[in-house]
C-alpha cells in the first residue's frame, strides 16, 4: 500500500485525535491530497483537502474542528481532529484527490467516538 493512514482510536465526544498519512512511493507536495472517511452503511466521503499550494478545504461537517496539514520534510499529511462527535465515527483513509492519481485504499484507520 502506497499511502498508509494511522493514529485512529477510541475517544470520548469532545476529544481529539491526530491522524497521520505516510507515502512510501512518491511525495505529497505536487498532488492534492485528502482525508476521506467511510462510516458504516455510508459512502466514502472527502472531508479535508490540502493542495500543492498549501491551501486547504473542508467539508461543512468538519469545518472549524478538523485541520489538515502537510509536512514536506517528513513526506506526511496529518489530520488534527478536535471536538470529535459520535457522527465522526468512521474508517479514515488518505489518498490523492484526483481519481487519476488514486492509489489503493488500504485498511485505513478506525476512529470511534463514544457519546
Amino acid at each position: 500500500v502506497q499511502l498508509q493512514a494511522s493514529g485512529g482510536g477510541l475517544v470520548q465526544a469532545g476529544g481529539s485525535l491526530r491522524l497521520s498519512c505516510t507515502n512510501s512511493r512518491s511525495t505529497f507536495d505536487n498532488k492534492a491530497t485528502g482525508w476521506f472517511r467511510q462510516a458504516p452503511g455510508k459512502q466514502r466521503e472527502l472531508v479535508a483537502t490540502v493542495l500543492p499550494s498549501g491551501s486547504t478545504a473542508y467539508a461543512d461537517s468538519v469545518k472549524g474542528r478538523f485541520t489538515i496539514s502537510r509536512d514536506n520534510a517528513e513526506n506526511a499529511v496529518y489530520l488534527q481532529m478536535n471536538g470529535l462527535k459520535p457522527e465522526d465515527t468512521a474508517v479514515y483513509y488518505c489518498n490523492f484527490v484526483t481519481p487519476l492519481y488514486r492509489t489503493s485504499w488500504g485498511q485505513g484507520t478506525l476512529v470511534t467516538v463514544s457519546s
